[in-house]
């Protein structure tokens, strides 16, 4: 197959990567720091946008520098950034405020507006207007900042230094500034009342649509290179983990747990814990964000040598739900979660502590897993995995046995690998299915039948404590029990 060299910008809140790939493999990579986003005690979050285009540049230069034909065979470029960061612009399309990033606040009261204005619209895409949406800081922009001719999400503006002019938004990046990918518009409802003029919101396109091509020459991409059209941070690596197709599902261990796929319907969750982006071929990308994760053994030290010890040890006799903060958000929704050990009176040893902790990331993944059969989301095996997390082969045995299924662990996650693909579906006749055939398979780690029995008792002592306390409903419970 003579696949095509594409190239992935990653921009980050800080710094910029670039990866150029060719079949699945990564041909040469590059990045460059961004200066820290200035936050103040109100809520405000803000960068530099005008940071963004010297750095691209820089890291594009690096990159084709190190191609055979330095540049001259890429076939397309694609931008992923984070999600819910925006700029205002004038009418040529320059940076006239700062970039308003993914956490500013400063429309956390119009987005409450927003939530009753739309609530119908909400309800049938089954998610809400949280109080960081870009949405309200749109409104808000609208409303104090004169000169604002226009608002632009971060690979916008990239996209339109490449092209010479500006370019349409990707219904991913745009999802958080309130469009609807289900009715495929803006919710002009909600904006109309917040006093948003319409001229002032992109056109929206699929993911790896072609918005134009390389105007000119620049830093080694060749002029009438195309541009595609790519997703948010997230979703890119979602599809650079290899979950592409309805029923795959990745479960990314990193600093938190993030469970993403793909179904071929738009599944509502009326407990708000999950929502859906829409795939570039218009099925759906439901997911959700955990408040735990991988910072749950995170400054412990010695992590090969408790890993050691803990797979010695066998199955935990005490149950953690190891939760550093109070609250949160995936598999259920609770802003009075708080983490627990129970089961054994006494102090519990460092070592059966550190299992303990393995398998409650391990018993939350699980739930987030009956939540999905809950709502009537079919999984194909394997699941997936990525993330930090995923290079413990003990923790990824704990997890493939609590949740009974194999787990493959994903070669790539990266959220620029993933943009790259992206922009090479941009091009192939057969899309992002073609463009995912290169990806490697990676590691099956199949459950452990010998620890099987007691893991199934703990994730049920858990969930009941979890039941107990409130903050998982009767019927996820039930699906608990089966």
């Amino acid at each position: 197959m003579n696949h095509p060299v594409t190239i992935g910008i990653d921009v980050a809140t800080a710094g910029v990567r670039a990866l150029a790939v060719c079949g699945g493999t990564v041909l040469a990579s590059a990045a460059a720091p961004l200066p820290a986003p200035v936050r103040d005690g109100r809520g405000r979050s803000e960068q530099d946008a005008r940071s963004w285009w010297p750095a691209v540049k820089t890291v594009l230069a690096k990159v084709t520098g190190e191609l055979p034909g330095r540049g001259g065979e890429v076939a397309a470029v694609a931008v992923a950034a984070t999600s819910g960061t925006i700029v205002g612009v004038d009418a040529s399309g320059e940076p006239v405020t700062p970039a308003l990033m993914y956490d500013d606040r400063r429309g956390a009261e119009l987005n409450r507006e927003a939530t009753e204005l739309g609530a119908d619209r909400w309800r049938r895409l089954g998610f809400g207007v949280s109080a960081t949406a870009a949405l309200g800081r749109i409104a808000w922009l609208a409303e104090r900042v004169p000169g604002v001719a226009g608002i632009r999400h971060t690979p916008d503006l990239i996209a339109g230094e490449l092209t010479g002019g500006p370019v349409a938004s990707d219904w991913s990046h745009a999802l958080k500034s309130g469009y609807d990918p289900l009715a495929l518009e803006w919710p002009n409802e909600v904006f109309d009342a917040l006093r948003v003029p319409e001229s002032l919101l992109p056109p929206v396109v699929a993911p790896a649509t072609v918005l134009g091509t390389v105007a000119r020459p620049v830093a080694g991409l060749p002029a009438g290179c195309p541009v595609v059209a790519g997703m948010t941070d997230g979703c890119a690596g979602q599809l650079a983990a290899g979950a592409v197709t309805p029923g795959s599902f990745v479960g990314i261990l990193g600093t938190t747990y993030v469970l993403k796929g793909v179904t071929e319907n738009l599944v509502p969750d009326p407990t708000g814990a999950m929502y859906s982006h829409r795939h570039p071929d218009g099925w759906w990308l439901p997911g959700g964000a955990s408040n735990t994760g991988g910072e749950a053994v995170a400054g412990q030290g010695r992590l090969p040598e408790l890993d050691a010890a803990a797979a010695a040890a066998g199955p935990a006799k005490v149950v953690a739900y190891p939760l550093r903060r109070k609250g949160e958000r995936f598999p259920f929704a609770s802003a009075d979660a708080e983490g627990f050990v129970t089961g054994k009176g006494g102090e519990v040893g460092v070592v059966e502590l550190h299992r303990a902790r393995l398998e409650g990331v391990a018993f939350l993944e699980r739930l987030a897993l009956d939540h999905l059969r809950r709502l009537g989301v079919t999984l194909s095996e394997p699941l997936l995995a990525a993330g930090g997390g995923s290079k413990s082969p003990l923790w990824t045995r704990i997890r493939a046995t609590v949740t009974g299924l194999g787990l493959r662990v994903s070669p790539q996650a990266e959220t620029g690998y993933g943009a790259a693909l992206l922009a090479a579906a941009g091009i192939l006749p057969g899309g992002l299915t073609e463009a995912s055939e290169g990806l490697g398979q990676g590691t099956l780690v199949e459950p452990d039948e010998r620890e099987s029995a007691a893991l199934a008792e703990s994730y049920l002592r858990f969930c009941t404590e979890l039941h107990t306390r409130g903050w998982i409903d009767d019927e996820l419970f039930a699906v608990v029990r089966r």
